[in-house]
């Protein structure tokens, strides 16, 4: 039987869950609880909720930096990215940010309520004031403060 990795995303896109065995990080269910999601009772006992060992995440961080990810991915997104690196299983999301850099990293995943991505992209970021590139997001600019925007690397 698969093992299927669930996102927010991919829950918010189901009404039921799959037959197979569902695994999520415990901030998946944190999400979907904030926002009120009133079928997080129904599948407590049906989801397996396990966090991903503190190796699986730094090495889905190292290469979400690589690809220049890292700033579009959210704590919660890179242990769905570990926990599918230690398990093996297959990541259920519409998120494009993973879905990219688990291409990258030759991870089995699958779009649920919406298309797959169609090719992977790489990103740099551009400070918004005086214009200079970075290839990780930073909060701030360290030359003028500004804020930064992703762009595709060419």
């Amino acid at each position: 039987m698969m093992l299927l990795i669930l996102d927010s995303s991919a829950l918010y896109s189901i009404e039921d869950l799959p037959t197979e065995e569902c695994l999520v990080p415990s901030g998946v269910l944190k999400e979907l609880n904030r926002h009120g999601d009133r079928r997080v009772p129904r599948w407590e006992g049906l989801l397996e909720v396990r966090d991903p060992r503190p190796e699986s995440v730094l090495k889905v961080q190292e290469q979400a930096r690589a690809s220049g990810d890292l700033g579009r991915l959210s704590e919660v997104d890179i242990s769905i990215l570990a926990l599918a690196l230690e398990t093996g299983g297959k990541i259920l999301s519409d998120d494009y940010s993973i879905q990219n850099l688990a291409s990258i990293m030759g991870l089995e995943y699958m779009a649920v309520g919406m298309a797959s991505i169609k090719k992977v992209l790489k990103w740099n970021y551009r400070c918004l004031g005086c214009g200079r590139w970075y290839k990780e997001k930073l909060p701030d600019c360290p030359v003028c403060g500004a804020g930064m925007r992703a762009h595709r690397k060419k």
